[in-house]
């Protein structure tokens, strides 16, 4: 059976005879590029469109049709892609390649199997523990850009744009007071200039006009930290939104003095967009669309920088009785969330991640603007599985859900589910 199949119908124009494509991507094309990847089975029908005797060889393939030599007359070719590259298809028969029936049959290589993708996904729990200490002091950060394929989704990879190989970049916690000193590296292999903005700083470009980074090289800054606050971070060489989308974000926590509140249990969650050429799903390596992000049209949303990232590997888990603080922000670089975790009302939330106020009390859900945080607080009083979204749903069917799977001894005063029959589910 075929993975890909393709039709061309001989036609001729302004006295030259062509191949044009039938059907599909290709149609109505002369001498279209045949597009496939290594491993795929190609299918291609030949037919006779204008009455003369043609033929359709692959060399690079050793694949050559029978002739069609009468009006409506059709052959098939079928055969494997073993390698990629560019390769030329034509008519065999004499002087018809020179006159024009010549195309490409252009091969890209396999997306990766599930297990060869490289996961770029932040690890939720991944933050340092809160800070214990009674004074300010000098702290330093060490980020490095690097630029590198991951996995995307099922299938299907994208070249990211990362802060330490992951998306978002590292969970920085620090303390009002605290001096920063940021060492920021670009991986030699890169091919971008990156660099770093610091919401949490008070300077001109929150020190991106000092962090502008070639490969290969490093350049450091200090700055200190003046007011408490969960704040984004992100690269900021032009065009910024291009750095963005492509995974450059992260935040970090400007402890006030004291610390926050105790819970059981720390989050770390960013929002982000994603802008390909190929429509959501497309499998194989996906190339940036400028003029999609330009136009704010993402073909994917994600948590943590990949589809599905907080629900298998990176599911988040708590028991029964534990206090939950979700560290959120937005990357972006276009879109406002409407935070929400089904099956939870947050005790405390702190309004665009403001720690100098007294936070919200019983909130169903945050707005956080692009380059925008929040932080919410809530207990586990039944055990299930509570469902991280964005209430804008449209964007859970490109990707954009998380999980908290929480364990412990049911508690019916407070919710009773009754006798569920197999094939029940649940709605919102």
């Amino acid at each position: 059976m075929p993975d890909v199949a393709f039709a061309l119908r001989t036609a001729t124009s302004e006295g030259r005879v062509a191949f044009i494509g039938v059907g599909g991507a290709i149609d109505g094309q002369a001498n279209p590029a045949l597009n496939a990847k290594v491993g795929d089975v190609i299918q291609v029908t030949l037919i006779n469109g204008e009455g003369g005797e043609h033929n359709l060889a692959f060399p690079d393939q050793n694949v050559t049709s029978e002739s069609v030599t009468k009006a409506g007359a059709g052959t098939t070719i079928s055969f494997r892609a073993t390698k990629a590259g560019s390769f030329a298809y034509f008519s065999a028969l004499p002087g018809q390649r020179e006159s024009g029936m010549q195309g490409k049959l252009v091969v890209a290589e396999a997306a990766p199997s599930a297990a060869e993708q490289v996961d770029i996904v932040m690890d939720p729990t991944k933050l340092p523990p809160p800070i214990n200490r009674s004074g300010p002091e000098t702290v330093r950060i060490d980020l490095e850009s690097v630029e590198l394929d991951g996995r995307l989704a099922d299938g299907t990879t994208y070249r990211y744009w990362t802060f330490n190989r992951t998306v978002p970049g590292p969970f920085l916690r620090v303390r009002v007071g605290d001096t920063i000193y940021i060492h920021m590296k670009n991986d030699v292999d890169s091919a971008m200039i990156h660099s770093v903005d610091f919401h949490a700083t008070t300077g001109p470009s929150g020190g991106a006009v000092a962090l502008q980074v070639p490969p290969g090289e490093e350049k450091s800054i200090k700055w200190k930290a003046l007011i408490p606050g969960l704040y984004v971070y992100h690269c900021a060489t032009p065009m910024v939104a291009h750095h963005i989308a492509n995974g450059m974000y992260g935040l970090i926590l400007v402890e006030p003095e004291g610390g926050l509140p105790k819970v059981s249990r720390e989050f770390y969650v960013m929002q982000g967009e994603m802008y390909t050429e190929a429509p959501f799903g497309e499998q194989g390596s996906q190339e940036f669309s400028v003029d999609k992000m330009l136009a704010e049209q993402p073909k994917y949303f994600v948590f943590n920088g990949a589809v599905g990232a907080l629900t298998k590997a990176h599911a988040m888990k708590a028991k029964v009785g534990e206090t939950v603080r979700i560290y959120f922000g937005v990357g972006g670089p276009n879109f406002t969330s409407a935070f929400h975790v089904i099956g939870e009302i947050f005790d405390d939330a702190y309004n665009l991640a403001s720690i100098m106020s007294p936070p919200l009390k019983g909130v169903q859900t945050i707005v956080v603007p692009p380059g925008g945080a929040g932080i919410v607080d809530f207990k586990i009083e039944v055990p299930g599985r509570y469902i991280l979204v964005d209430h804008a749903l449209g964007r859970l069917e490109r990707g954009l859900v998380g999980f908290i799977i929480a364990e412990g001894p049911e508690n019916r005063e407070i919710f009773d589910m009754g006798e569920q029959k197999p094939g029940d589910s649940g709605g919102h």
